[in-house]
């Protein structure tokens, strides 16, 4: 699946992606395919398979596939 990260907490280790129909699906740290330190950044790109756990539906095997870039900051003419 494809979805976009709604948000993600560093320190907590989870969040929430949003697929593709709107559907929200919480994501743990360990679901994440990355080297390192493993984390998203809220609007990344992501995708992902769900699996059924314990506590319901998660997304794992999460990779990054783009990072939507923001608007640049417009300043006002001198």
């Amino acid at each position: 699946m494809i979805g976009k990260v709604k948000w993600f907490d560093c320190k907590k280790g989870y969040g929430f992606i949003i697929c593709e129909d709107g559907k929200e699906v919480f994501v743990h740290y360990t679901g994440i395919i990355a080297e390192g330190f493993r984390a998203l950044n809220e609007h990344q790109q992501v995708e992902f398979i769900i699996e059924t756990v314990d506590r319901g539906e998660q997304a794992v095997n999460v990779k990054v596939i783009s990072v939507e870039e923001k608007e640049p900051a417009v300043t006002p003419a001198e």
